[in-house]
């Protein structure tokens, strides 16, 4: 891995609602995403995972707003940018996004050729038509997707194929960061399997740097990311390698969402499913302590109290009031 092209510390974003309430869907969180590195983050729906997304963007506008915290690439804290400045110096070509509903983002009246040519103009690529029409075709078919696709209209398109169209088109300025949000969500096994193989190919043929990779599918991750941040209540309450969240997840929540997946993995097959009791908090109203502490199976009484701290194991994170030989004591982990 190389150096680290973005640094996120102590992130905090709300909504504000008609009722003047705040919802801090991204509460005080700090990472870091180095060079060649496939980050993935995962934490079931509503526990702020999108949010994070758009924020590390810099996409602020109403209802989401921010409150605090730095957001470096190479260096910059874009929140000391302006909007204008952010939006040519940086988005598209430093970092760039593929949005969840990424099959619905492409304007149903223009052909695909046209919403690129756009996004030259408006970073002042100083391009012909013709050029940037060879820059796409380029691009299109050393990703696999056929030099037809440019002239389309998203209509004539696939699920699959929008998704992959969007993926390209994401990645045509060559960005250094790419945030990919739930970009294997209602597609099937087989056409997520191609995105996979697609979002690595950016990679190793250098169009992107690094990868931000959001999803709810924890096991996806394994084949893809070689860290993973679990996310819970907009708070990240674990970090580690790929193998160690899968195998080995230490904070309750990060067991408990393993446990209630099928995972067809080596070790993994036997295992009994499980679900998670209850809800997420109301983001409106945060319990003190832990988070998770309602629906989690060892709560104790110190759960519910103050600030829980971070721990650290092996370069491990997580946010959990027992230590690590307690953890494996309670998961019957091997000693």
């Amino acid at each position: 891995m190389g150096k680290n092209v973005l640094t996120v510390k102590d992130l905090k974003t709300f909504y504000k609602t008609r009722l003047n309430e705040y919802v801090y869907a991204v509460d005080g969180v700090s990472f870091d995403l180095r060079s060649g590195e496939i980050l993935g983050i995962a934490g079931e729906s509503g526990c702020g995972k999108s949010t994070l997304s758009l924020s590390l963007m810099g996409y602020y506008f109403p209802p989401l707003h921010y409150k605090s915290g730095v957001i470096e690439i190479d260096g910059t804290d874009i929140m000391k940018l302006k909007y204008d400045n952010l939006r040519v110096g940086f988005l598209g070509t430093k970092i760039s996004y593929i949005p969840q509903a990424a099959m619905n983002a492409l304007n149903p009246t223009m052909r695909v050729i046209n919403f690129i040519q756009d996004i030259a103009e408006e970073h002042k690529l100083g391009m012909t038509k013709e050029q940037v029409y060879n820059m796409a075709k380029e691009r299109f078919l050393a990703l696999n997707l056929p030099e037809r696709t440019l002239g389309a209209y998203p209509n004539e398109l696939s699920g699959g194929m929008k998704q992959r169209t969007v993926i390209a088109i994401s990645a045509m300025l060559n960005p250094e960061i790419l945030i990919a949000d739930e970009p294997t969500s209602a597609l099937d096994v087989t056409t997520q399997k191609v995105v996979i193989k697609m979002m690595k190919d950016l990679m190793n043929k250098s169009f992107v740097k690094s990868i931000i990779f959001i999803t709810h599918e924890l096991p996806l991750l394994r084949h893809i990311a070689d860290r993973i941040i679990v996310m819970y209540a907009g708070q990240f309450v674990e970090m580690g390698t790929s193998e160690e969240i899968i195998f080995s997840p230490l904070h309750p929540y990060s067991k408990a969402l393993m446990g209630s997946i099928i995972v067809p993995e080596k070790g993994m097959k036997d295992q009994k499913l499980s679900c998670i009791p209850g809800a997420p908090p109301n983001l409106k109203h945060v319990p003190e302590g832990c988070r998770f502490a309602d629906r989690c199976l060892y709560a104790e009484s110190e759960c519910r109290q103050g600030d829980i701290e971070e721990k650290y194991y092996n370069g491990r994170m997580y946010k959990c009031i027992f230590d690590y030989e307690k953890l494996k004591e309670l998961y019957g982990y091997e000693q």
